[in-house]
């Protein structure tokens, strides 16, 4: 808590550890109270990622660590020299940058990058679906069932690979516009092109992460699915079909990693 503007915020304000990295927020308030524009994610397998942050401002987890700290909504602190002055001010955290980073300047902000980059990549889970592609578990037949309509709907278009997402940037609003003011990735490149463009977040442990999108406006995993497929694939799924599909991305909560 230590390292924001007025002493009362950490990284664990809003990534829950015991919550599955996030806060269960819609936005989350920052070290002045004063709420973000966008749904805090998960760092849980965020790592594994190929890029951070909903628009895809920073490309790993190092680099992503010290945006949240000098981002004057979030933990306020005015610039990198206070930073320094804040670790430098806890001799525990001296003591420790000393141990694990070995020289005459062990507390720098690109340490501090190293370091809380170092824990996330730690912050992995493993799903029941990881193990049954692993032939380490076994799927119920309404699991296997979700699985089949998942995959025939064409959620797998977007949410793909090994984490079911996290390896692409994609309109929201392919084939009816999302209503929204945020124009994604926008922001970052200024092109017109990458207008409401944000990065598919991965689906696992999404059982655990309500609320959903960038704006967390949606509350559930059944409205959020009903959602993707109307604005996303142009598809008006049926009460059963959302329901058999949320039976499946259940099968992608693992459980959480013990901490030390």
């Amino acid at each position: 808590q230590s390292l924001s503007k007025n002493g009362n915020l950490s990284c664990a304000s809003c990534h829950d550890l015991k919550n599955y990295g996030q806060d269960g927020k819609k936005t989350s308030p920052g070290s002045t109270g004063t709420l973000g524009e966008r749904n805090t994610p998960t760092v849980y397998n965020a790592a594994k990622q190929f890029a951070q942050f909903w628009d895809g401002r920073a490309a790993t987890v190092e680099e992503q660590a010290i945006g949240p700290v000098l981002n004057p909504v979030e933990h306020g602190v005015a610039d990198e020299a206070e930073l320094l002055a804040k670790l430098q001010a806890k001799p525990e955290l001296v003591a420790a940058f000393a141990k694990a980073f070995p020289g005459p300047e062990s507390v720098t902000v690109k340490n501090f990058q190293y370091a809380i980059g170092a824990f996330e990549r730690t912050l992995t889970t493993t799903s029941k679906f990881e193990d049954f592609l692993a032939g380490k578990a076994q799927l119920s037949n309404e699991e296997k069932l979700g699985l089949k309509t998942y995959l025939d709907v064409g959620c797998q278009a977007c949410h793909m690979g090994s984490l079911l997402g996290g390896s692409m940037y994609q309109k929201l609003g392919v084939v009816k516009p999302y209503p929204t003011k945020d124009e994604g990735r926008a922001a970052v490149t200024k092109s017109d092109s990458d207008k409401f463009l944000f990065k598919v977040p991965s689906l696992l442990n999404c059982e655990k992460t309500a609320p959903y999108y960038h704006d967390g406006s949606i509350a559930t995993l059944e409205e959020s699915v009903s959602n993707m497929a109307e604005y996303q694939l142009g598809k008006t799924l049926k009460p059963e079909e959302v329901a058999s599909i949320v039976t499946f991305l259940k099968t992608l909560t693992g459980p959480l990693p013990e901490l030390n």
